[in-house]
């Protein structure tokens, strides 16, 4: 017994892991596997194994419609986004001027209200300057749902710079510029890339925000909405697992970079 619970406080928080990367890698697990299912209309039962949905990933109508336009209202969301709420990160961060605690707090606000209720007020607010949901005003909601993580991120980076590499530029003579350009924007360019993927998921994946402000127009979290019914389609299985797949091998090969320049 006493060997057991000895066992159990060595490996403990392996076995802590093994439980939560388990159940976080199910949905994912049985995504992948049931994009192989020869379904035809439905996916709710498993019929039979096939590459025909791999083959043809735009075989069901509309999936692949919906995916470009999940695409490039997250591209340009991101965008956007990722610009503004670097600008605010650098003004929160490195400058103290009048009302800079209320602007903090102002930035918590989208991220601490409920979703429905950003999306039902952007809608309102739309609909009294008379602009009809659709392509744009989604592209506007997620920029003002996003900004707030893109400025929570870049300046917890801001914060962890060490600010005598920028005043040892300076003493070798660099001008402002030319220390922002070599020192301070590739030393915050990690943070900055990490807050652009967390934009373009939240905006890609987003179902409340996108549902109130989209109109007719269908982006593919409301595409899977609409299909859960009748069981979702194996070709929105496949594209599901082909974006995670994507988003993993660019962490991957961000890693690695990093661990490149840090041994280099």
């Amino acid at each position: 017994m006493k060997q057991i619970s000895r066992w159990f406080g060595r490996n403990l928080i392996r076995v802590y892991a093994v439980v939560a990367f388990t159940y976080l890698f199910i949905p994912v697990a049985y995504t992948f596997a049931f994009s192989f299912n020869d379904s035809g209309k439905s996916n709710l039962v498993w019929k039979g194994f096939t590459f025909a949905n791999w083959q043809n990933p735009c075989g069901a109508p509309e999936v692949c419609s919906a995916l470009g336009n999940s695409i490039k209202i997250g591209f340009l969301a991101t965008l956007f986004s990722t610009i503004l709420g670097t600008m605010i990160a650098f003004a929160l961060g490195r400058h103290k001027f009048k009302g800079r605690s209320t602007t903090n707090i102002l930035i918590f606000l989208p991220m601490a209200t409920p979703e429905i209720v950003l999306g039902a007020s952007l809608l309102s607010l739309f609909l009294v300057f008379k602009i009809n949901p659709g392509f744009w005003p989604t592209v506007i909601a997620h920029v003002l749902f996003c900004v707030s993580f893109v400025v929570v991120t870049v300046k917890a980076r801001i914060a962890s710079l060490d600010p005598r590499l920028e005043q040892a530029a300076m003493d070798l003579y660099a001008n402002e510029r030319e220390t922002f350009r070599r020192v301070t924007l590739p030393l915050v360019a990690p943070g900055i890339a990490a807050a652009a993927l967390l934009a373009f998921s939240l905006s890609f994946d987003d179902f409340i925000i996108t549902n109130f402000n989209s109109g007719t127009m269908t982006t593919f979290p409301k595409f899977v909405y609409t299909s859960a019914a009748r069981g979702i389609p194996a070709q929105a299985n496949v594209i599901g697992s082909s974006m995670f797949f994507l988003a993993l091998a660019i962490v991957v090969i961000g890693q690695f970079v990093g661990r490149k320049r840090k041994v280099s």
